[in-house]
């Protein structure tokens, strides 16, 4: 009878692609922030309707209607994809600068896996954190403001696009990141003012010329003006304009990434 030889890890593909390395690293970064879902899932959904919550108490009925619909109802879209990145960007993060400072970054070197597949794999977690994050808050919106959206693959597709471009920043920083007070410091200093000067609690129709330029050259204004559309039905521009910026501007961070990746970049010593 013939012996069958055991199959090498590198021999485990299917065409060029090593599937079970992908399915087992996007398996570990989703049951990453599962695992702790308290801290990953409801914790962003708590600060989601304690900003609402907080706006509407502020300056709600003052404010009045922005682009033809209540200020809250104009506030809520950009509240959620705002939590969509911000999580997206942490997945990611948190998950590359804690294997380099515990030093078990090898764990996910080592294997048969290639830089694209690494990637994915890395992406596919940020993937999923922001779906649920965003199917949470849409929840919520449905639930307690009666907001349904106007179109739900459009608002899908942004928030898909919003949390690959801002994982893909995450790997870029957390390949950078060599202590957490420098990945704290990209938080707070790169990914936090591209969210708040995004057009998430105002229209940016309203601002000066100036700004309102500098307003377009921000990906992330794209993304949050494109959820808008697809959520309440109106938005500051047009969402095939943003989607092929943010796409684009989301092609080359994870080009980048890949780059990275692919030449061990701080990942290597």
């Amino acid at each position: 009878m013939a012996l069958h030889k055991a199959a090498a890890p590198g021999e485990r593909r299917f065409g060029r692609v090593n599937w079970l390395g992908l399915k087992t690293l996007a398996g570990r970064e989703v049951t990453r922030f599962l695992v702790v879902w308290t801290q990953t899932l409801l914790a962003p959904l708590v600060t989601a309707g304690l900003f609402l919550l907080i706006f509407n108490i502020a300056i709600g009925p003052k404010r009045g209607d922005v682009m033809g619909v209540p200020f809250l109802t104009f506030l809520a879209p950009g509240i959620m994809m705002m939590t969509v990145i911000q999580n997206a960007f942490a997945n990611t993060t948190s998950s590359i600068v804690v294997t380099k400072v515990q030093g078990n970054i090898v764990d996910t070197l080592m294997p048969p896996l290639s830089a694209l597949e690494i990637l994915l794999g890395y992406l596919a977690g940020a993937v999923v954190r922001g779906l649920f994050v965003a199917l949470g808050i849409s929840v919520g919106l449905a639930l307690v403001l009666g907001i349904v959206p106007a179109h739900p693959i459009t608002a899908i597709a942004f928030v898909v696009l919003g949390a690959v471009l801002l994982g893909g920043l995450g790997i870029v920083a957390g390949i950078y990141a060599e202590k957490f007070d420098q990945m704290a410091a990209i938080t707070n200093f790169i990914v936090t003012p591209l969210a708040f000067l995004s057009g998430t609690f105002y229209s940016v129709e309203a601002l000066p010329p100036v700004l309102r330029a500098i307003s377009h050259v921000n990906p992330v204004f794209y993304l949050i003006d494109g959820v808008r559309y697809g959520v309440i039905g109106t938005s500051d521009s047009s969402p095939q304009l943003g989607f092929v910026i943010a796409a684009g501007t989301a092609l080359l961070i994870c080009l980048l990434a890949w780059s990275m990746l692919r030449s061990g970049y701080r990942l290597k010593a």
